[in-house]
C-alpha cells in the first residue's frame, strides 16, 4: 500500500477534486481486501448500518438495485477494522485536503450486482453530519472497474463551486445539474481501473457510475473522512441514535468510537488512543 502522494497527485487533486492511485495496493494486498470485505458483507447480512434502519430512499425499486450498501463494517469485523483504521490512509487524505487531522466518517462496500442501476450525480458531504469542504473519499477497486460494470464518473471541478446543496441518488442521472445548472457542459472524466487502484474525492465533487452491464459483480470499498475538528450540523446520516441525541449544534464530533482519529500532525499521542477506543467495541 502506499503510504504518500506525490506534490503533482496533490496539484491535481486539488484543482480537478479527484485524483487516481493507480497501483496503490499489490495484487496480494487487494485480495486480502476482498476476503475481508466480502465475509463483513456476509457478517452483516440484510442490515444497511447496524441499527437497521433504512435511509429515506432505501427501499424504492430503483434505489435497492443501485447496489448492495453495508455502512461502518469496521464497527463490527475485526478482520475489517485491522486494515481499516490504518494511519497512512489518514496521512493522505490530511495530505491532499491540507488540513491537520482526518477521522473516519464512515466505510461503505458499494456492490452492484448484475445489471444494476446507474448511481447517479451527487456530492457526499451534503449527506453528512458536517459540513466542510475538506472532506474527501477513498474509493478501492475490488475488481477491474469499466464502463461496462459500473465505473465513476467525476466533473472535474466542480467541487469549487458546489454549495453544499444536493439531491438524492434516484433514476435521473442528471438531477442534480438542475441544482448546478453551470455544471452541465462539464465533460465528465471517465475513472476507469484496476483491482487495487483508488481514487481520492471530495466531498464536494459531483461523481456519478454508470449501470453494470453485466452478468458479474462490481465490487468496490470506499471510507469518508471527516477533518478533525469538523462539528455537528444537525443531520443524522449514520450517527448511532444515543449519540446522535446527546448533541447540540456546534458540538465538535470527536468521539473516537463513532469517529476515529487515523491520523494528526499535531495530535499524535492521540491516535493510537483513538484507534484503540475504536475497537473496543464500548460506546459512549
Amino acid at each position: 500500500m502506499r503510504d504518500h502522494v506525490t506534490p503533482e497527485e496533490v496539484a491535481f487533486y486539488r484543482e480537478s477534486g479527484f485524483v487516481i492511485l493507480r497501483g496503490f495496493y499489490t495484487p496480494d494486498e487487494i485480495e486480502a481486501w476482498r476476503t475481508q470485505v466480502w465475509s463483513a458483507v456476509e457478517q452483516r447480512g440484510d442490515a444497511r448500518i447496524l441499527d437497521g434502519k433504512p435511509t429515506a430512499n432505501e427501499s424504492t425499486d430503483f434505489y435497492a438495485n443501485v447496489f448492495l450498501q453495508r455502512v461502518n463494517l469496521w464497527e463490527d469485523h475485526a478482520g475489517l477494522r485491522g486494515l481499516m483504521l490504518d494511519q497512512r490512509f489518514g496521512k493522505i487524505a490530511a495530505d491532499l485536503e491540507g488540513v491537520d487531522g482526518m477521522r473516519i466518517w464512515h466505510d461503505q462496500a458499494l456492490i452492484k450486482h448484475p445489471w444494476a442501476n446507474q448511481t447517479s450525480f451527487h456530492l457526499d458531504v451534503c449527506y453528512w453530519s458536517f459540513s466542510s469542504r475538506h472532506a474527501t473519499s477513498i474509493w478501492m477497486a475490488l475488481d477491474d472497474i469499466t464502463p461496462r460494470n459500473g465505473c465513476l464518473y467525476f466533473l472535474p471541478g466542480s467541487h469549487k463551486t458546489a454549495r453544499f446543496e444536493n439531491v438524492g441518488i434516484g433514476p435521473n442521472m442528471n438531477a442534480l445539474l438542475t441544482v448546478y445548472p453551470d455544471w452541465s457542459n462539464i465533460e465528465p472524466y471517465c475513472a476507469e481501473m484496476k483491482a487495487g487502484d483508488v481514487s481520492f474525492h471530495n466531498g464536494l465533487t459531483a461523481h456519478a457510475a454508470g449501470p453494470n452491464m453485466t452478468p458479474r459483480l462490481r465490487r468496490a470499498m470506499s471510507c469518508g473522512f471527516m477533518p478533525d475538528g469538523a462539528r455537528f450540523n444537525g443531520t443524522r446520516n449514520v450517527l448511532r441514535e444515543d449519540y446522535f441525541n446527546s448533541l447540540t449544534l456546534g458540538d465538535e464530533l470527536h468521539n473516537d468510537h463513532q469517529n476515529p482519529l487515523l491520523y494528526s500532525r499535531t495530535k499524535s499521542n492521540s491516535i493510537e488512543r483513538s484507534k484503540a477506543a475504536a475497537a473496543s467495541g464500548s460506546f459512549l
